[in-house]
């Protein structure tokens, strides 16, 4: 076909109002991708040279619109129609008359060329191709086929038909035009959409596949078990899935394919994959679909985990464990408060101990007005609340820690004073008295060793609220004894806190998993890849996270969120974790979050 005849995508308007879709690649993917355009109104010719995954699309479209009319959310004729729209063939010749073709088949560049090559034999002129990659490269496949300027990419999450996010990715041939049309039929199918370049993993992706390295890393190290890896996630972060249940599910083939392009790109340490990725991959223990990955499920893809050899054996959390009645707890401000009205209303006695009285007496005043809301809120009666009151002892000198059998510090997150502190608790509190930090980033083994009995010392990392949040990370160093790690995971349990057990070495589980995150979307903005809007969007609605990273680095602190990235590079050495250029410059300029009314974003002063 001449020059003459090729139509110019780069200056006309939406070329197409895309109303005949075509699928090719019947998987999970691109089964919900048409499930997703059949109930939008659009035609769809849903294409695989398997005629059992063909079927099973057509079943699987079935079932779920089986289950909207039974919802109510849909009427039968309704059903009826969505059924009629969608139909399947074996050949990409069936593509001829759509206006968009969206590919989903496997990982393998090459499969995708042929696939490329053989539309564009078979497609219009005007017709665009869209590719459903999120690690290989869009550019690379829009210079092979013969028509670049009309190839792009659309990236789904799974599952398709409840995910929001849509990713929607030109390459530097891409027309405009083409995106325009696509991104505009993301805003029909009550999708988000949003506008990236061509770099693997993109911005979802690009973040959350780094974060599940590292947590396979973690698990590789014998750190931490799978089991409190994926909780301390879960509770001390607030996702729907913990990172190395989420490898199973996104298949840990998939996630290794993925990191092998975004390292090859970026050459960043974060993202070469660990190598237990490779060792499952290569033994076929994928995850859900094999029915085994970094779990055992009951049957191939199914998301029942079962137990097996490494699933941890239940015991009694109080063997072998000390007597606990009194606690003491050191500081006034909100993690202290917090900390001291999860004791008291677990039914211990709590000694709230500041620099001075008065300052107790207000700690003492905020745990109130906390436990106030709760009454009002109905989630406890005044008689519960008065009795947590009156369990809480206001003091002015750590001296009032003489007869309590846990004391528990929160004060600044500084060695020297803590450091300062341990050694006054060393004096104060009596023999077989338990000694815990709230350190997020210290090392616990430094408070241990300004003692005279650092086997006594342990880790209790609460996170912020105390009283509404789950997760504590009970820090053993070198030093702890057997006992007090059993008394203080038994304390957990009294107070209904979920304890994972981690070593003394920067970030724990949580803060070591996250502030990389973090630091790597800082640095895609630094990049200028993504908007601020456009990340943390895409994490919210492709990631599940209840926050995206800016509003969550906005609330954490700017100033305490670069102190963890300082230790954490210090303590890992790895370039990767070096607190990015934008953060310190922010820190420097006084833009700490919302504290201040500004950090990544301004705020109203109250």
């Amino acid at each position: 076909m001449g020059p003459q005849s090729t139509p110019d995508l780069s200056t006309a308007p939406s070329p197409l109002s895309l109303s005949t879709v075509a699928v090719v690649g019947l998987g999970t993917m691109g089964t919900g991708i048409a499930e997703v355009l059949a109930r939008a109104g659009r035609e769809v010719i849903g294409i695989d040279t398997d005629e059992a995954a063909a079927r099973h699309a057509v079943t699987t479209l079935e079932a779920a619109t089986a289950r909207a009319v039974q919802r109510e959310r849909i009427t039968e004729r309704e059903r009826q129609d969505i059924l009629a729209r969608f139909r399947t063939f074996t050949d990409l010749q069936a593509a001829a008359d759509a206006d968009l073709v969206i590919e989903v088949v496997p990982e393998d560049y090459e499969l995708k060329r042929q696939v490329f090559a053989g539309l564009d034999a078979v497609v219009r002129p005007d017709t665009i191709l869209a590719t459903g990659t999120n690690a290989l490269s869009v550019t690379r496949l829009a210079a092979d086929s013969q028509r670049p300027e009309r190839v792009l990419g659309v990236h789904f999450f799974n599952p398709a038909p409840a995910m929001k996010l849509v990713e929607v990715v030109s390459s530097v041939l891409t027309a405009p035009a083409a995106v325009a049309a696509v991104t505009d039929l993301a805003h029909d199918l009550g999708k988000d959409p949003i506008a990236v370049g061509d770099r693997p993993g993109f911005v979802a992706d690009g973040l959350l596949f780094g974060y599940l390295n590292q947590a396979a890393a973690m698990y590789e190290s014998k750190y931490a078990t799978r089991e409190d890896i994926d909780a301390a996630m879960r509770l001390g972060c607030g996702l729907p899935m913990g990172p190395l249940a989420l490898l199973d599910l996104i298949g840990v083939d998939t996630a290794r394919t993925v990191l092998e392009a975004m390292y090859a790109e970026s050459q960043d340490r974060l993202h070469a994959p660990a190598p237990i990725l490779g060792q499952l991959a290569e033994a076929g223990l994928t995850g859900r679909k094999a029915g085994r990955g970094f779990y055992t499920y009951d049957a191939p893809g199914s998301g029942t985990a079962v137990p097996d050899a490494e699933s941890p054996v239940a015991a009694d959390e109080l063997a072998g464990g000390r007597t606990v009645t009194g606690v003491g707890v050191a500081g006034s401000g909100t993690m202290a408060s917090g900390i001291a009205e999860v004791f008291a209303k677990a039914g211990f006695k709590v000694v709230l101990a500041a620099r001075s009285l008065e300052k107790a007496e207000k700690a003492k005043a905020r745990i109130a007005k906390s436990l106030g809301r709760s009454v009002d809120k109905g989630r406890m009666s005044a008689e519960a609340r008065d009795t947590a009151l009156a369990a809480i002892t206001p003091a002015g000198s750590l001296d009032a820690f003489a007869d309590v059998d846990l004391a528990v510090e929160a004060v600044a997150e500084d060695l020297a004073v803590k450091q300062e502190l341990f050694t006054t608790l060393d004096k104060v509190c009596k023999p077989g008295a338990v000694l815990a930090t709230t350190t997020s980033s210290l090392p616990v083994v430094a408070c241990a060793r300004a003692t005279s009995r650092p086997e006594d010392v342990v880790g209790m990392h609460f996170f912020n609220p105390a009283p509404a949040m789950k997760l504590v990370e009970v820090v053993r160093t070198v030093l702890t004894a057997d006992d007090v790690h059993a008394t203080v995971r038994a304390v957990c349990a009294k107070v209904r806190k979920h304890p994972v057990d981690c070593g003394d070495r920067a970030g724990f589980i949580v803060n070591a998993l996250l502030f990389p995150y973090l630091n790597n979307a800082i640095k895609m903005v630094e990049e200028h890849y993504a908007t601020l809007d456009d990340i943390d969007a895409a994490m919210k609605l492709g990631g599940g996270y209840p926050m995206g990273p800016f509003e969550l680095l906005d609330v954490v602190g700017l100033d305490v969120s670069l102190a963890i990235e300082k230790v954490l590079h210090a303590e890992f050495r790895d370039p990767g974790l070096a607190p990015a250029p934008l953060l310190e410059h922010l820190v420097a300029a006084g833009c700490l979050g919302r504290k201040t009314g500004r950090g990544f974003r301004e705020y109203a002063r109250r």
